[in-house]
């Protein structure tokens, strides 16, 4: 068992009167498809200050430099909001960073990833606030990207399970999923990802259930967390005036006896993270029975009386298939804006690389 946040931002203590001023951190993305490396990247944003704003493109804006996101930008504004490190959502974020929206929003400076964001005339959207000083980097999360769990959903084979070895089919559309010819981009492609202790201790907190807090217990798959899990998860948490939810994950190959096809599309590893990084749950038990048993309900200390099963309604009839039959029917529009992407990153890193070999003194207008 893992024991996660209560619904704070990490559960850090916010400077008190008299105190230091608080640092407010902006970040800012298209947060597509949500997923455990979007969560990390929050996550350290978050311990760079004490408050979170976090912005979030509109499809307009995504469709225009990127290509169509997978979800609607109200999907994407309400997911990101379940994320337990963020303080603040901002709605129609600008797609380029500049101190304009730093300032308005109070912020003292941004953070990214170690990757590239561009523009679609191939600018860096941050360029701006470097030059300037407010720009932080963090640590990108290796083995997850939208484009790793679009590879897996349009490939359908296992190979991504806890338990299995990546085939040399996978492997060749691994080393080929949306790349333009000769692309060698360290940062599109599909991967595998490593778990390790240290990453959940990061998205843990380790408090355990108080006096007068109600113990709340719900499994599933939880695979590709979404916005119907959020809501769902949303609804068990407003059950007691001070809940303590426990979910359940189940093990990859009962997720794939009772889904079938290559379900789960994220594994064990992955989703226990998607899952810990939701300020709804504060524990999460990894590889739970498929069956809800006595044994189960006393290890959490729960009564022992039966007729304690309730059946929530999360209101929101989105389903991991649905969102695998958005990315079939578009399969071509993600390849070609995988590709794109591709290009222009490529691109950016040659002309980054030319103006590093170019002469000292020799100006722009002369290269």
């Amino acid at each position: 068992m893992i024991r996660n946040g209560h619904g704070t931002a990490g559960g850090a203590e916010r400077p008190g009167s008299g105190a230091r001023r608080a640092v407010r951190v902006w970040c800012d993305g298209c947060y597509d498809m949500v997923h455990y490396g979007h969560s990390n990247q929050l996550r350290q944003a978050r311990a760079m200050g004490d408050h979170l704003v976090v912005g979030v493109h509109t499809d307009e804006e995504i469709s225009k430099h990127k290509g169509p996101p997978v979800f609607t930008q109200e999907e994407r504004y309400r997911m990101v909001q379940a994320i337990k490190w963020v303080d603040e959502v901002v709605p129609a974020a600008p797609y380029v960073t500049t101190l304009e929206t730093l300032d308005k929003y109070g912020c003292d400076f941004c953070v990214h990833g170690n990757d590239i964001t561009l523009t679609v005339d191939g600018r860096d959207t941050y360029e701006e606030v470097k030059q300037a000083g407010r720009y932080r980097e963090c640590k990108r999360t290796q083995g997850v990207s939208t484009t790793d769990l679009v590879g897996r959903m349009l490939l359908v084979t296992k190979a991504h399970h806890s338990s299995q070895e990546m085939s040399s089919e996978y492997r060749e559309y691994a080393d080929s999923f949306g790349k333009c010819p000769g692309g060698r981009n360290p940062w599109t492609g599909v991967s595998q990802f490593l778990q390790t202790s240290q990453k959940i201790m990061q998205f843990a907190s380790g408090k355990e259930p108080q006096p007068g807090e109600t113990v709340v217990y719900v499994a599933g798959a939880f695979d590709l967390f979404h916005i119907g899990h959020v809501d769902f998860l949303e609804k068990v948490h407003s059950l007691a005036a001070r809940p303590y939810v426990i979910a359940g994950l189940h093990f990859d190959q009962e997720v794939n006896r009772y889904k079938g096809k290559n379900y789960p599309i994220m594994n064990l590893h992955e989703r226990t993270l998607s899952v810990l990084a939701c300020r709804y749950v504060s524990e999460v038990v990894i590889g739970a029975p498929y069956s809800v048993t006595a044994e189960l309900l006393d290890h959490f200390k729960e009564p022992k009386r039966r007729g304690i099963f309730c059946q929530i309604d999360s209101g929101n009839d989105l389903t991991t298939d649905l969102i695998v039959q958005r990315i079939i029917k578009n399969r071509l529009e993600y390849e070609a804006r995988n590709q794109k992407k591709e290009a222009k990153e490529l691109a950016f890193l040659e002309a980054v690389r030319q103006r590093e070999e170019r002469p000292e003194g020799e100006s722009d207008s002369d290269f």
